[in-house]
């Protein structure tokens, strides 16, 4: 589950890295979750022709939101390295899931991941190849960033985000 398909998203590195993964890696999957946009979406759909990967990279498009739970929990790991979020709300959504993430060391996601997350330079495919191949290998990694992804998702809830909000606009008034 990656968003739209937009240059800050970053899937063209991320469909790079992938192709960078070791040969063991060949009944792996990438699947790419969000609305197409005409202006990008080609771009990468002929990378990952470029690049042999048509069988392994799914386009999802739209992913109704009742089915992100299950998408997510099917998932090895949950890459998302964005070059500028707001927020990233779908680093949380992995967490809460119990998914492994592996995300950008910029903008709000360090904030947003915490120390449950594998912080990347989303500009350097190598590096991104190298979280997305130790998360598949390393088992005792994969556990730790499942657990803590789940008490860092249950410490980021909308009732204490309100809670806290109101806080602030109380000392204010």
């Amino acid at each position: 589950y990656l968003g739209r398909h937009d240059p800050y998203k970053n899937l063209a590195r991320l469909i790079q890295a992938f192709a960078q993964l070791p040969a063991g890696a060949a009944d792996l999957e990438l699947r790419i979750g969000g609305g197409g946009d005409r202006r990008f979406t080609p771009a990468l759909q002929t990378q990952v022709q470029d690049l042999g990967l048509e069988s392994r990279v799914r386009f999802l498009g739209y992913v109704p939101e009742g089915d992100v739970p299950r998408l997510l929990t099917q998932a090895i790991a949950l890459g998302f390295p964005s070059l500028w979020e707001g927020f990233g709300l779908p680093v949380l959504e992995a967490m809460a899931c119990g998914t492994p993430v592996i995300t950008s060391n910029l903008a709000a996601l360090p904030e947003v991941a915490g120390d449950a997350a594998l912080l990347i330079d989303p500009y350097q495919v190598g590096e991104l190849a190298a979280a997305m191949t130790a998360v598949w290998q390393d088992s005792l990694l994969w556990q730790q960033l499942h657990r803590a992804g789940l008490e860092r998702a249950q410490r980021c809830s909308w009732a204490k985000t309100g809670a806290a909000t109101a806080a602030v606009l109380r000392a204010y008034l």
